[in-house]
């Protein structure tokens, strides 16, 4: 019986620390239970917390939203009335553009027909004065032509200086006809005795006329030098030196009318020095 006792006694304290370790992991449960359950309820307040945040912004952004959509429908009013005006002005605009453009077509067409007109006046009148211009080259080649003969009927003379020979013309006609032919230059003159006149770039002066024998006297003054030529005879050809490069110079006396007057003419070789006021 005492052997039992001694069982019993020693198997109270195997019993008693297995109870105390699995009371001991039910408190560490517990405890741990406890702060998961704490560490949760937190989460879960703070999750709570940026929900209703989440909540209002939300609330703000759909207001904001309604607003903006608001607005954009004001916007989209006033476009469109704004484009409707718009269109309505670019039609007007059009029809302003066409009938300016028809007005200026018409313009342009009235000027082309003028124009038509004008160039077939021109055309007629530049085939007038074609037809004038062939007269005008034939009527030139007769008088050239006519020219050239009465140039060859002009009486050749030779001069009182070194028989140098030249074409003389003894009357107004002839002298007309060597002006025509352009190859010296001519200067009239009617002197009257006892007078020194100035004569192209020269002087003269009648000394002496006899009409009844077509004879006369004259001097001549050129360069500061004076040439006197004696009892001459109407359409002599009277010739001397004169400029700064000494060219022929010539004179005939055409007609005696009086005692105390005669006419003629100067020749003088076209690059000679011309007066500065011709007589």
């Amino acid at each position: 019986m005492s052997d039992d006792r001694s069982t019993v006694i020693e198997s109270a304290p195997a019993y008693s620390g297995a109870l105390l370790a699995a009371i001991a992991i039910a408190v560490l449960a517990a405890i741990g239970g406890l702060i998961w359950s704490y560490t949760l309820s937190g989460r879960i307040a703070h999750q709570e917390t940026a929900l209703a945040e989440a909540n209002q912004q939300n609330a703000k952004l759909d207001a904001q939203l309604r607003e903006t959509n608001a607005r954009l429908r004001v916007a989209t009013d006033e476009l469109g009335r704004s484009v409707g005006l718009t269109q309505k002005q670019m039609d007007q605009r059009a029809q302003q553009i066409i009938a300016r453009q028809a007005a200026d077509s018409k313009r342009l067409e009235a000027a082309q027909q003028q124009t038509a007109q004008q160039v077939s006046a021109v055309q007629s009148d530049v085939s007038t004065v074609k037809t004038d211009v062939g007269g005008v080259k034939t009527d030139l080649g007769k008088t050239q032509s006519d020219l050239a003969t009465a140039v060859s009927q002009l009486q050749s003379m030779k001069g009182d200086l070194d028989g140098h020979s030249s074409l003389i013309a003894r009357n107004r006609d002839e002298l007309e006809l060597l002006k025509h032919k352009g190859d010296r230059n001519y200067y009239e003159f009617t002197l009257a005795k006892g007078q020194k006149k100035p004569v192209g770039t020269i002087s003269l002066e009648l000394k002496k006329a006899d009409q009844k024998k077509s004879r006369f006297s004259i001097s001549v003054f050129s360069d500061d030098k004076q040439y006197d030529k004696k009892d001459r005879y109407v359409n002599e050809p009277l010739q001397f030196y004169a400029g700064k490069d000494p060219a022929l110079y010539e004179i005939v006396v055409n007609a005696v009318p009086s005692k105390n007057t005669i006419s003629g003419y100067l020749s003088t070789p076209k690059g000679a020095p011309a007066p500065a006021n011709v007589q």
